[in-house]
């Protein structure tokens, strides 16, 4: 019962952080955007696929690489100490930037990429974003390696709570755009990204102080 309990955590925590990141404007936001307005929302949902694909392969190879990793306190510090930061950094600027409402869902269609599949489309658009790599290179080892003390049943409720979070919201974004109506205010937009950055300030600092959050 404990062990299911833990892995519900490990779900949720993987699950509010995807949405957290998934909402702040970015590349992915708009190449979704601007499919949906030219293809429907099956092409949203594929690009979702080809991010997921492609975060999959990564948290597989994390956990090859990074179970090594477990008996090695100093590493295990560092990389909470630098995922905390970061989570820290991106926190507060999501509390601060909705608070003065410098951020709004502003529903726009980005430029063409090169003419990829949505699948491929999505691969891509990931791999181009440093912001990306930067959140696998700390938060993401960090939560990789906190369930990988779950074995294989954390990792898998964590890959599973990190792309349901992505699918929910570009699907949720996508739904919006191909039925016309605006369901998501900028108020509501705002109040749930204030929420989910207060959220990733209390996570960070269990990372930076070492706390036990599941």
């Amino acid at each position: 019962m404990e062990e299911k309990l833990e892995l519900i955590v490990i779900f949720s925590t993987a699950l509010a952080v995807a949405l957290s990141g998934a909402m702040m404007p970015g590349p992915l936001l708009t190449v979704t955007i601007g499919e949906t307005v030219k293809k429907g929302q099956k092409a949203a949902l594929l690009l979702i696929v080809g991010h997921s694909i492609l975060e999959l392969l990564l948290v597989i190879g994390f956990s090859f690489g990074l179970s090594a990793l477990l008996n090695n306190p100093s590493i295990i510090r560092a990389i909470g100490i630098l995922g905390g930061s970061f989570l820290l950094w991106m926190g507060y600027g999501m509390v601060v930037d909705t608070y003065r409402g410098r951020v709004s869902l502003t529903l726009e269609a980005g430029q063409d990429k090169a003419r990829l599949g949505p699948v491929a489309q999505g691969i891509a658009t990931s791999v181009s974003n440093p912001y990306w790599t930067l959140w696998w290179a700390t938060i993401g080892a960090k939560l990789v390696l906190d369930s990988l003390k779950h074995g294989w049943p954390g990792l898998t409720s964590f890959y599973l709570g990190h792309i349901l979070g992505d699918f929910f919201w570009y699907g949720a974004v996508a739904y919006i755009i191909v039925t016309g109506k605006r369901f998501v205010t900028d108020r509501i937009y705002r109040g749930t990204l204030f929420v989910c950055g207060l959220f990733l300030v209390a996570l960070a600092a269990t990372f930076i102080f070492n706390l036990p959050f599941f």
